[in-house]
């Protein structure tokens, strides 16, 4: 099955063009939302991604519509191919049931290892550089209290996540994390 996966980033832009090219190429079922494409949280490419099986092809107007930085689209790409799936870009001419297309999804992979790589060098110079003046890095460590109320608000299942983050000022991931240390 072709699926296909439409974005803007905005609600004022329209996906009309990229819908009636993804249903020229012969897409059967259509994923569309209009989300940033530096936002992680994608809904619909996770729905659409959830529903690819073996030998189905995921199928998108333009890689930027799929991801902003190399290293996700390379993450994504991964993603696909692990399922058996394969992946076309129409605009860009990329398209890895073709031995060329193949090809250049390994070159892209290189290439997002090597920003990955010297995104790693930078921030060890630049951590090394801080501590060298005397500056400690990371986030500052949330209060424990705080995250004991979180956790309190959590139980009560009265308040939804984001009500208890922005109640307490404790992230979703810490609280997370917390309810998971706690069952540990």
């Amino acid at each position: 099955m072709r699926i296909g996966y439409a974005r803007v980033s905005t609600v004022d832009q329209s996906l009309d063009m990229q819908i009636d090219a993804l249903k020229e190429a012969g897409c059967e079922r259509i994923y569309t939302e209009k989300e940033s494409g530096a936002k992680d949280d994608r809904p619909e490419l996770e729905r659409a991604l959830d529903n690819l099986r073996e030998g189905d092809i995921l199928v998108v107007y333009k890689l930027d519509r799929l991801a902003r930085s190399t290293v996700k689209l390379i993450m994504t790409l991964d993603e696909i191919q692990k399922k058996g799936a394969e992946f076309v870009s129409l605009n860009d001419k990329i398209d890895t049931t073709t031995a060329a297309g193949k090809a250049l999804f390994g070159m892209l992979a290189v290439f997002a290892e090597f920003e990955r790589n010297v995104i790693i060098e930078r921030t060890k110079a630049g951590l090394e550089a801080a501590r060298a003046r005397g500056r400690v890095g990371g986030r500052p460590k949330t209060d424990q209290k705080k995250i004991e109320k979180a956790i309190k608000l959590y139980d009560t299942q009265q308040y939804t996540v984001s009500e208890i983050t922005e109640m307490t000022g404790v992230t979703k991931a810490t609280l997370y994390r917390a309810l998971k240390e706690r069952q540990a």
